[in-house]
């Protein structure tokens, strides 16, 4: 299957203020890329790309004073599956981990595990190591928290998300991150494009998605404590220890964000024109 996917984001500054964005599709969904129209900024600005350490995409830019627009789109082939499952996969002690995967087990700025250790193997402990335990822990966070975007708050970690049960796609993911790493499973948060595909549509605008990678038989599996069901066409954009670390955009200076638009969805047709392409020169102009 194809999806179409993208975005138009616009920022007004005050000044001139240097930007680093995080909004490439991965490098390991490039071979899947059809065609692409990339990022773009208007006015046009030079920019400048590099890897960071978790091999996430990331472009600089200083961001003129006035309105600036960020736009990309992109049409994706998938594999129309749902997320790969595999009940029987083990948990691997932690001695057999591989090097690169145990700053996955440590805390982070929105995974306390110090402060959620008990709590977790007070409900966890008990269940087997592996696959079991990893969807426990989403079950758990699924019904802990109450999902809905006027919830959405910044500067909430994971131990807050648990204690106001309440939070968005990311609060999810921080919990369930953090309750894995507790229990010993490297766990890795993931933010990319996740439509409404092989669903019933949603009234809510789009945004982009969270969900998390945890490493179990030597392998990393997508879980999603949000919805908490296997789901088509996610389309990885970066990963890393947790939001901090894959920040749509970071901004060394005050703003305010005025449009923000994202599109995904199932397609058969080559890109002719961004879904927001109208809206948007109007707003340019």
């Amino acid at each position: 299957m194809l999806i179409r996917l993208g975005f138009e984001i616009a920022y007004r500054f005050l000044q001139p203020t240097p930007m680093v964005v995080m909004l490439d599709i991965h490098g390991s969904r490039s071979h899947d890329i059809v065609d692409l129209q990339p990022l773009s900024t208007w006015p046009l600005l030079p920019t400048r790309q590099f890897r960071d350490a978790f091999g996430n995409t990331c472009t600089r830019l200083v961001a003129p004073a006035g309105l600036l627009m960020l736009t990309a789109d992109a049409v994706v082939r998938d594999s129309g599956l749902p997320d790969r499952q595999a009940p029987d996969a083990m948990q691997m002690p932690v001695e057999a981990l591989p090097d690169e995967t145990l700053v996955f087990l440590r805390a982070s700025r929105y995974c306390e595990t110090d402060v959620l250790m008990q709590y977790a193997w007070d409900r966890f402990g008990h269940i087997p190591p592996g696959w079991a335990r990893v969807q426990a822990i989403c079950d758990h966070v699924h019904e802990a928290i109450e999902f809905g975007y006027h919830h959405a708050d910044p500067t909430r970690g994971a131990l807050r998300a648990l204690e106001e049960g309440r939070g968005v796609c990311r609060d999810f993911a921080h919990a369930a991150v953090a309750l894995c790493r507790c229990m010993n499973i490297p766990a890795r948060y993931c933010t990319g494009y996740l439509g409404d595909i092989g669903i019933p549509p949603v009234d809510a605008p789009m945004d982009f998605s969270a969900w998390f990678e945890a490493w179990l038989d030597g392998d990393w599996y997508t879980f999603d404590a949000r919805h908490n069901t296997p789901r088509i066409g996610r389309v990885l954009i970066a990963r890393g220890r947790d939001a901090a670390d894959v920040a749509i955009s970071s901004t060394f200076g005050p703003n305010t964000l005025e449009r923000f638009q994202v599109w995904t969805d199932e397609t058969r047709q080559p890109l002719l024109a961004a879904p927001g392409e109208a809206a948007g020169l109007a707003l340019a102009g």
